[in-house]
């Protein structure tokens, strides 16, 4: 009965945020569009992308629709961009009087953008996303800025520094269809990334409609993504002996679970503050080769695991350093769900959710790749500066470009960083530091 409770108080917490911020959406006036400068940018990016499903959009007869892709991307990223409160309604006004984007005056009623909504094949969106990705990879690697030490050594010794972890959406509300007669205000599933936490740009993304399914559960699919040669970095939810065995192509660094089997044959380092040894780990079939370094930290033990046995190849300092670049993830997470807007969605169909999903990860590496062509422009590394800042510089932009004071988006805020507070403060210092601490002449 008190796991009931607490369930019930659980579930009312959250729909308490979520209506929050949908009465926060639609009490809010209509944003302004982006200047010409930002949506070009954003068609430079999307349109290539969009004209490479089109045999796809044809396969799905949609080649006939008064709202096919492009319509649909322009008006979604319009949703996202301006933070309207009602997808259908205000889409169906702004593109009767003034355009979405690279779309032109379009009369749709409110209805059929809201059908459309509902039922448009999230695949096309997938798709787009998965065709920028790349791209906007390549102009990564093209960029000259600098990288966190730690990152700037791994990128020379490894293929990829990776991160992997799921996050739990939030949930739908009880409005129309089979959601009414639902008890409880269901969750609207579980999303999985593969992310480069070098350039925070996801490698690839997955999705599942059961909100409650394990991060363990994700494991064939990432253990074939993740590239031959890369470094991987999870937490301890997805201690898998299997999946450890399967790991043969790349190197992953986790924390270690309390209670695993581990068995010391070798000391690698041993110190007052550093224990490095290499053991056995597991029983029976799944018994393997492991590594664990152990690191006391302000009166605290931490302790990592890894199948990287030489500690020439990976030094304890930077399996330390690199585990605590996994909360780039995190980060990701918090700018898709909350920045972005996907903690609220509009549809509780099937297809409006993954359509959502992968129009606000289009809308995330967008504003990745212009921050950090900001980070470029500044001569910092990406992790120094403010993906919010930056996003909320782009109003100041805007404003700009109407009075014929700037043109440039990246130019206007590299030069006016300082007070539209682009650039983080400094924390204090902390254990991903701690590399510091165990080896004073550092990594």
């Amino acid at each position: 009965m008190a796991k009931q409770t607490w369930k019930r108080k659980w579930e009312a917490g959250r729909m308490r945020h979520t209506r929050a911020i949908q009465r926060d959406r639609t009490k809010r006036p209509v944003a302004a569009p982006p200047d010409k400068e930002t949506e070009r940018r954003l068609s430079m990016l999307l349109r290539p992308a969009i004209e490479a499903q089109a045999e796809t959009a044809k396969s799905l007869g949609l080649r006939k629709r008064a709202l096919p892709l492009s319509v649909m991307v322009a008006a979604v990223l319009s949703i996202l961009w301006r933070q309207l409160g009602s997808g259908g309604t205000e889409v169906s006004r702004l593109l009767r009087t003034e355009g979405l984007l690279w779309v032109s005056k379009l009369s749709v009623t409110q209805q059929a953008i809201s059908e459309r909504l509902r039922t448009f094949p999230p695949i096309l969106f997938l798709n787009t996303l998965l065709h920028i990705l790349p791209v906007a990879e390549k102009r990564w690697q093209e960029r000259q800025r600098p990288l966190p030490p730690v990152l700037a050594w791994a990128q020379k010794h490894y293929t990829a520094v990776l991160a992997a972890d799921g996050s739990t959406l939030d949930a739908l509300l009880r409005k129309v269809g089979l959601l009414r007669g639902k008890k409880w205000h269901p969750l609207a599933g579980k999303m999985m990334a593969l992310l480069n936490v070098s350039s925070w740009l996801p490698l690839t993304l997955w999705f599942e409609q059961d909100a409650k399914v394990h991060d363990q559960r994700f494991w064939p699919q990432i253990l074939p993504a993740v590239p031959e040669g890369a470094l991987l970095l999870i937490d301890l939810g997805f201690t898998n002996y299997d999946a450890f065995a399967q790991a043969r192509h790349f190197t992953f660094v986790t924390r270690l679970k309390s209670g695993l089997s581990f068995h010391v044959t070798s000391v690698l380092h041993k110190s007052s503050q550093v224990r490095d040894w290499i053991g056995w780990l597991g029983s029976g079939k799944t018994r393997q080769r492991a590594r664990v370094v152990k690191v006391l930290f302000e009166g605290e033990w931490y302790a990592f695991l890894s199948n990287e046995l030489d500690p020439t190849v990976l030094p304890f300092p930077y399996i330390v350093g690199l585990y605590f670049q996994r909360w780039r993830i995190e980060d990701a997470f918090n700018i898709v769900k909350r920045l972005l807007g996907l903690a609220y969605f509009w549809t509780g169909s099937q297809r409006g959710i993954l359509l959502q999903i992968w129009a606000t990860w289009i809308f995330y590496v967008v504003l990745v790749d212009l921050v950090d062509d900001v980070a470029q422009s500044l001569r910092r590394p990406f992790v120094h500066l403010s993906i919010e800042m930056v996003y909320r510089g782009l109003y100041y932009f805007g404003q700009a470009y109407l009075r014929g004071e700037a043109t440039d988006p990246v130019r206007y805020l590299a030069g006016n960083a300082s007070w539209l507070g682009l650039v983080k403060r400094r924390r204090k210092r902390s254990l991903c530091k701690s590399y510091y601490l165990t080896n004073p002449s550092g990594p």
